[in-house]
């Protein structure tokens, strides 16, 4: 049995090293000002709802914008990105911290500075998770995400606790001014980190075509529909706890900022614990397990934190939320970046973002309105009920078995010589090619063109279709459109070598030497009209 791979392996790299280190530091100021904002909000109002909006104004804009966002972190330097996404929330975080010292600060005000944090945040983490497979080797990508998320979380342990502290001796302008000290140390990192991206040749894609190109890979890739589904379900379920634990704080346990601080505080140990439970964990369970028994346990911590009274209850609730939710969401991760090939990694994981952020600002919505309406405790019991259909949905709709894909580039294409000049942009191009398939080797046939088909399209393919040749039924023809010459070079530079069986055992089954492929351009022919008649040349027979 091969040895576990170590947890640390991928702090050998100085530059994944230095980001995570600074990433801590930055998620310590964002945790300390989490504090402040949702207790200052339990000062400026006594409505539940405007409490809980809080997590939702800093979700929300990742569920808005992820999707623009994953489509600059294929497209553009993903340094770069993520050094304007830190400027943004730096300058969003010192202005809070101004208006909060001058008493200027309303309860809308506030949601307004932290959706746009949240928005800055939408903007970096594509970038950022997608940067992991930059820098660190495919084989260290799991336990590198899962460092991401035992070094979130063991911010998240001492953070809310030290923000607690924080907020109660100085008030949550100093919490808000602490936050915008921490974004120097991952701006110096970013500064420091000089990346080298492979040269792509090819014009770079519009933004709404890159867009277009992520959402159709995603809804022909039904692995990673699975994915959002069930990151979305536990999303909205999930939400409840870090919605409602002011509310918790204050109400239930009677306790003040500190009692706020050291609840979140628990909730960040056992996410601690989850990352580094991850990696053996996967080791001795499959996914859908995993995925499962984490939906149960965090309804049950959910229930547990509603209906306790003691406050060393509620922290152990808290800390079996805090492994459930880091053995769910980092296995989620995972999945969406070994199942997702280099040209496409960020737009899916940003999809990945907002199904699951998504998720959170509709819970943290739903589930505030429900506990003004009746109370945090009838709030968290439903929402754990809800968690269990969760787990229910997995017998119908199991996860994919954790595994690495070769994701590489197949690299067989060769751009062929055209007799006809034509322009990267000319189009629209239709291609045609033909097989010869025996009678016998049909069912196997049609079943491999159903993956081609998926494959194809997945790649940007459009107007997919198979048709066979009445006159000579042996031959079947595969015929697709793209709109442009260099679409169709990019769709096949998209080809990856977990791609390749379904090719070869595609020409395996044809009987000729060589498959033909025929590439064409449309024209479109224009009837004339009498007056298009009348104004032709003259051209004398003689």
């Amino acid at each position: 049995m091969p040895n576990p791979r170590s947890p640390f392996a991928p702090l050998r790299h100085e530059t994944y090293r230095n980001m995570w280190l600074a990433s801590m530091a930055s998620n310590l100021g964002g945790l300390i000002q989490a504090v402040g904002a949702a207790w200052m909000m339990t000062a400026l109002t006594s409505s539940e709802n405007l409490v809980a909006l809080v997590q939702a104004s800093t979700a929300l804009p990742i569920m808005l914008f992820s999707v623009v966002s994953g489509a600059l972190a294929d497209s553009f330097d993903r340094r770069k990105v993520m050094l304007t996404a830190q400027f943004l929330m730096l300058t969003a975080s010192i202005l809070l911290a101004l208006f909060a010292s001058a008493g200027w600060l309303t309860p809308w005000l506030l949601l307004m500075f932290t959706f746009v944090i949240g928005s800055g945040t939408a903007l970096h983490n594509p970038s950022w998770q997608a940067s992991v497979g930059d820098i660190v080797p495919r084989d260290d990508l799991p336990e590198a995400v899962s460092l991401n998320s035992a070094g979130f979380n063991i911010t998240r342990s001492v953070g809310p606790a030290l923000g607690g502290i924080i907020v109660a001796a100085a008030g949550a302008a100093m919490a808000f001014a602490v936050n915008a000290v921490s974004y120097f140390a991952l701006i110096f990192a970013l500064l420091r980190w000089k990346p080298n991206y492979p040269k792509n040749p090819l014009p770079r894609e519009t933004l709404g075509s890159a867009i277009s190109a992520g959402l159709r890979y995603v809804a022909m890739s039904p692995n990673l529909e699975k994915v959002m589904f069930r990151g979305f379900l536990f999303g909205v379920s999930a939400g409840s706890v870090l919605a409602l634990l002011p509310i918790v704080a204050r109400d239930i346990l009677q306790g003040g900022p500190l009692t706020y601080g050291v609840m979140f505080g628990a909730f960040g140990v056992g996410g601690i614990a989850g990352a580094f439970l991850n990696a053996r964990i996967r080791e001795r369970l499959r996914s859908e397990q995993i995925v499962r028994a984490s939906f149960t346990g965090f309804a049950l911590s959910a229930s547990i934190i509603g209906l306790s009274t003691f406050s060393v209850v509620t922290f152990f609730g808290l800390v079996l939320a805090g492994i459930c939710w880091v053995l769910t969401l980092s296995l989620l991760n995972t999945v969406v970046q070994l199942s997702t090939p280099r040209w496409v990694v960020g737009r899916a994981l940003s999809l990945y973002q907002t199904a699951t952020f998504g998720g959170i600002a509709a819970g943290s919505w739903l589930w505030g309105y429900w506990a003004e309406e009746f109370s945090a405790t009838n709030a968290l019991i439903a929402s754990s009920l809800l968690m269990l259909g969760g787990a229910a949905i997995g017998l119908r709709l199991p996860m994919p078995d954790f595994r690495s894909l070769n994701l590489d580039p197949l690299n067989r294409f060769v751009e062929p010589s055209l007799s006809l000049e034509i322009q990267p942009r000319s189009g629209p191009i239709v291609i045609q090619v033909d097989y010869e398939i025996d009678d016998q080797d049909l069912p196997e046939f049609l079943s491999l063109m159903a993956e081609r088909r998926r494959i194809r399209i997945r790649d940007g393919a459009r107007n997919w279709a198979l048709m066979r040749d009445l006159q000579y039924p042996e031959i079947w023809t595969e015929t697709y459109h793209v709109p442009t010459w260099v679409e169709y070079v990019r769709h096949n530079q998209r080809r990856t070598q977990a791609d390749a069986e379904t090719t070869d055992r595609i020409l395996a089954l044809h009987r000729g030497d060589k498959v033909r492929v025929h590439r064409m351009i449309e024209r479109q022919t224009i009837p004339m009209t009498r007056d298009d008649v009348f104004h032709q040349p003259h051209i004398d027979p003689h």
